[in-house]
Parts: structure tokens; sequence; C-alpha cells
């Protein structure tokens, strides 16, 4: 009875090596790292230098190798890969091994490529969430410059216009004064919100619900009489707030570019759940274009899951109502 030689060791040594090696480096070169593994492993099983017994680790290594290239790799790179190993090692091997390795790879295929599968769906998920989040900061900044600019604009073409026309040097002072201060209150408005888009910036408070009698004496400036009527604590989160306080801007800044001369009545209530806004003019009552204010003043109460209405009134003026909700 013949005994089975032991292979000698510059057989097994780079046979080995050649099989464990490439699962160390499989993630950074996973085609290379399966081409070599199948390799080792038709070598072993065509020079029997690994025993039958010891036939699971070169099978562990390709499967390995397998699952990454199914992971970083196309499906069709994957697929080839794995097709390419079984034939190898049928034309050199039973179909015992054959079958083992087909079943192994199989296996090792199908959890690779479920990992790449998740994979891409929650990076596709975490890029249209960062995409989303992108939008919503662009027209958050969008509505921001609409309600500085649009604001203050109004009142300086509404005292230009006035300053234009009158005869009294005093009056004409007077309209080019306030159109100082309002440039000079914009100005200041526009810094403010360019220096919280630089990571350095001091964040400066934000206007809120505490700066509505500074914004019902610039509504006075441009000839609109304001009356002003706040209930309730102003302790409110600073979002909510502003955007309260950038309704009753936009919803003033409309009295003055289209019913003026006109009164409007501000009615801000405050109570624990909600901030409750009721700006209505005696104006003629047309409906104002729906631009960016008005849809601004709808995306600043949808963001609370608020209502927003606004619109012309039965015995005439235009009234703008508003609900944002903060508990």
């Amino acid at each position: 009875m013949l005994e089975r030689q032991d292979p000698p060791l510059w057989q097994v040594v780079p046979l080995a090596l050649a099989i464990g090696l490439p699962v160390a480096v499989r993630r950074w070169y996973p085609l290379t790292t399966m081409t070599v593994a199948s390799a080792a492993t038709a070598a072993a099983v065509l020079t029997t230098a690994i025993p039958v017994e010891a036939i699971g680790a070169p099978l562990a290594s390709l499967c390995v190798c397998l699952y990454s290239v199914a992971v970083e790799r196309p499906r069709t790179h994957s697929l080839l890969a794995g097709a390419a190993s079984v034939v190898l090692i049928g034309l050199l091997g039973s179909l015992t091994e054959v079958a083992q390795l087909s079943l192994a790879l199989a296996v090792a295929w199908v959890i690779g490529y479920t990992t790449r599968v998740r994979r891409s769906f929650v990076t596709r998920e975490a890029e249209q969430q960062a995409a989303q989040a992108l939008t919503d900061e662009r027209l958050r900044i969008a509505r921001e410059l609409h309600d500085i600019v649009a604001h203050n604009l109004s009142l300086i073409a509404v005292k230009a216009s006035t300053a234009a026309h009158v005869r009294s040097p005093d009056e004409a002072f007077d309209a080019l004064a306030v159109i100082s201060d309002t440039s000079r209150t914009a100005l200041a408005e526009m810094r403010h919100l360019l220096g919280v888009l630089r990571s350095d910036a001091s964040l400066a408070p934000a206007p809120g619900l505490a700066a509505l009698p500074d914004l019902v004496d610039r509504a006075a400036m441009a000839g609109v009489t304001v009356s002003l009527d706040v209930r309730g604590s102003l302790d409110v989160p600073p979002g909510v707030s502003l955007s309260a306080y950038r309704i009753v801007q936009e919803s003033v800044t409309n009295v003055v570019k289209h019913a003026t001369p006109a009164s409007c009545a501000v009615s801000v209530e405050i109570t624990d759940a909600l901030v409750r806004i009721d700006v209505t003019d005696d104006g003629p009552g047309s409906l104002a274009p729906m631009g960016h204010g008005l849809l601004g003043m709808r995306e600043r109460v949808a963001v609370y899951d608020g209502t927003f209405s606004a619109g012309p009134l039965a015995a005439g003026g235009f009234q703008v109502r508003a609900e944002l909700p903060y508990r």
C-alpha cells in the first residue's frame, strides 16, 4: 500500500500565500484578488498541493473575494468573475468540487450583491436628502432676500415719488431722510443675511415679533397708517418669531405697493400653541399678483404645518391670515 507523499514546501507555501493574501487586500483590488485566488485554487486542485480535507480554505478565499467583487463592482463583472472561477475549477477538478464551489459562490454573490443594492439605496437617499436640503436653503435665502429688498425698496419708491412732486423743500427733505434711513436699514439687513451664510460670521439675532413696532413706524413713513395689536407673550421659538415677522412685513409691503393711501390693522395673537396673524387694510381690495411675496408667506406657514389665506374682502380691502403652530 502506497502512502500519500506530502507535496514539497516550495509548492505549498506559494499556493497558501496566493490563496490567503488576496483576502487581505480584496477591498482595494476586488477583481485582481478574485483572479489570483481563482488561479491559486485551480493550481491547488491540479497539483493536489492541498489535501482534499483542506479544500475549504481556498473555497472560503474565493467566496470572500467574490463577495467583495459583488459589492464593489457592477453586477455583470461579478457574475462573470464567479462563472469564470467555476469553469476554471470545473476543467481541473471533479464534479463534486465544482458543485460545492458553485453553491458556495452563489451564496457569496447573493450576499454581496444584496449589500451593494442596499448601499446604493442608502447613497441615493442621502443624495436626495442633500439635494432637498440645498433646495430648501435656496428657497429660504430667496424668501429672505425678497422680504428685505421688496419691503425697503417699496418704501424708498413711494418716498422718491413723493419727493419728485412736492414743492416744499421741507417735505422733500423729509422724504429724502426717510429714503436714507430705509436704505441704511435694508443695507444692514442684507449684511446680516449675507453674514449668516459665512461660517466665521457672528450670528446676530434675526428680526422677530419684538421688531414689529419698528416695522410699523417705517410703514408710516410711506404714508400708511398701521395699527398694531400684539397679545400674548413674545417667548416663542426664534424660527416662528422670524416667520411671523416676515409675514407681517410682506403684508404691510403689499399695502404700501398696492393700496396706498390706506390704513392697515395688524393683529398678532400668541397662545401657548400657535401664533395667529391677521393683517387687514381698507384699500381697493384688488388681488395682488401671485409673486414671490404671497408664495413666500405660504411656504413659511407650510414649514410649521399651519394655515394661510389671503384675498380681497367683500366690503373692500384685503386680508391676510396665518396661523403658525409651534407645539
